[in-house]
Parts: C-alpha cells; structure tokens; sequence
C-alpha cells in the first residue's frame, strides 16, 4: 500500500522533514519512491519557506491510490491540493496521561480534590479505633 508520509531529517531538535510517497511496509526515515517536497515546523507559519510541494506529483499520486497520512493531509488541506480532513475526536487527550489508566479501569477518571474520597477514609478510621478499644479495656 503506497502511502504519503513524512519523512525525518535535520539534526537533534532541529526536524526537518520530507514529503515523500513510500511503500507503507518501508520504514520512516528508509527508502522511498519519491520525493513531494519539505516541511520545515520551526519556521513561523506565515512564512513562504515553511512548506514547499510539488503539486502536479501529488495530484498524480493521489491518483494511483497513495494515502496521506492525517499530518500531510492537513498539510495538503492547508495548500487546496485536497479537502482539508476533518478533526479528530479524542476526548482522552484533554486528561492527563497518569489519569488516563484510572479512567479505562473504573470508568471515569475522578480529580483528586473529590469529596467523596476523604469523608470515606474517617469512617474507616473511626471503625477501627473503637474495635480495638474493647479489647484493651479486656485486658486490664
């Protein structure tokens, strides 16, 4: 399946990527077919040098059945080459990852400055203190 990509490049934290039809099989930064044009992110986006394509070839390759991935998608949209896809839905991103595990296990993520938590834990206490009251008085 032919699939069009980003393909990464530049030096540590500084990414620079390629536009690129590859097979989908083919790793990211690996071999492959052609090259659609750049995408530099570091660049403001109002600048003309941010995003360069070549959109005869784009065309041609849409065309032959390559599939955009949602970033170079967006990237065409942004340029009229395609539609411009539609957002995603995906309401975990707004909790916080360490909240994310809690959700999936007992239904929904609750914040921790809940009420409900710290009237349990007195009642728990309250039990036991008088449990183990009765039983030192037992022992005088």
């Amino acid at each position: 399946m032919l699939k069009m990509r980003l393909s990464m490049g530049g030096t540590k934290k500084r990414p620079v990527y390629k536009i690129v039809v590859a097979d989908s099989r083919f790793p990211r930064d690996g071999r492959f077919i052609e090259k659609l044009g750049f995408y530099n992110p570091l660049l403001p986006k109002d600048k003309k040098e941010r995003i360069g394509l070549d959109s005869e070839r784009i065309k041609y390759w849409l065309g032959q059945g390559a599939q955009p991935t949602t970033r170079v998608a967006r990237l065409l949209g942004e340029n009229d080459i395609m539609p411009m896809p539609e957002k995603g839905n995906n309401p975990q991103k707004a909790i916080p990852k360490k909240d994310r595990k809690k959700a999936d296990e007992g239904g929904e993520a609750k914040p921790e400055g809940d009420a409900s938590k710290p009237a349990e834990a007195p009642k728990d206490k309250e039990e036991a203190k008088p449990a183990e009251a009765p039983k030192e008085e037992e022992k005088k």
